[in-house]
């Protein structure tokens, strides 16, 4: 169903026929992390994400899954180093 209480007329999963059921009975505001993201967009009320109800939760673990200007560092292994080898025994 379409939003009616802070996105209006975006496409909401958390829209019923009593009105929002999110926690709380609407969205929140992006947080300072979300600044600079595809997916936060202006609305009469302020800045709200398009995917998320509480943006607040997704950066609780560490970046967002849905960050579009955040990008995870992942550690690259040059060569593979084996530690502990042991022969095995022939039968």
């Amino acid at each position: 169903m379409k939003c009616a209480t802070v996105k209006e007329g975006v496409q909401c999963s958390f829209m019923g026929k009593k009105g929002c059921e999110f926690n709380g009975g609407r969205c929140q505001p992006i947080v300072e992390k979300c600044e600079g993201c595809d997916r936060a967009k202006p609305f009469p009320d302020g800045i709200y994400c398009q995917n998320f109800p509480s943006p607040v939760v997704k950066w609780r673990t560490g970046i967002c899954n849905m960050a579009t200007h955040a990008k995870v560092d992942t550690k690259q292994v040059d060569s593979k180093v084996r530690i502990g080898q042991q022969k095995q025994k022939r039968k």
